[in-house]
């Protein structure tokens, strides 16, 4: 791709994922008025707004997966762990109108081999193996357990003021990650 066409490509990204963020019916035309390309262009990247989606939510999903691979090269495994869980529910506070652009165009629209959503799923149970290990959590947990027990997430309104409950949600299952573990049992006494 050209260096010109890499960047148009880049810019309508760049703006729709914040115009789709603030209404997921945004029109493609306006996508293309900000991001300062015409029709022509915009159409020659995405032939249709269920493209255009697609490669926002593989482009995303990516962007989250491979933060938990910088903490866990910077940081603790717990301490990893604990900021990728809030990064996340940041993103799908955040994001709650391209979750909407997401699911509207899957109805309508066969994603390529559905596995967007892999590299996530591959970077939480990368932060629960490397806590496991250090014994920061129980032992057993799979990334299955980690998004259900997260799944809260999407239950708080994204237009009220979710920063406190969203951050009592980690909170609680931060605690029930740990709880058992070998490091919040090394100074109980037997028994306890």
């Amino acid at each position: 791709m050209r260096s010109d066409a890499k960047k148009n490509r880049e810019q309508i990204l760049k703006v729709a994922v914040a115009e789709l963020t603030l209404d997921p019916a945004a029109p493609l035309s306006t996508i293309a008025k900000k991001a300062g390309v015409g029709q022509g262009t915009f159409y020659r990247h995405f032939a249709n707004r269920e493209e255009l989606v697609f490669e926002l939510y593989q482009f995303e999903m990516q962007q989250v997966a491979s933060l938990a691979e910088e903490l866990l090269a910077t940081k603790p495994p717990k301490q990893a762990l604990r900021e990728w869980m809030d990064c996340l529910a940041e993103y799908a506070m955040t994001k709650a109108g391209l979750a909407s652009a997401i699911r509207q165009a899957a109805s309508t629209y066969e994603f390529p081999g559905k596995s967007g959503y892999a590299p996530v799923q591959a970077a939480a149970e990368s932060l629960l193996r490397a806590n496991e290990k250090a014994g920061t959590i129980r032992s057993g947990v799979t990334h299955d357990d980690f998004f259900l027990a997260t799944a809260g997430i999407w239950q708080i309104d994204s237009q009220s003021e979710w920063r406190s409950r969203l951050a009592r949600l980690m909170d609680l299952v931060m605690d029930g990650l740990c709880t058992g573990s070998p490091e919040s049992l090394k100074d109980k006494p037997p028994g306890t």
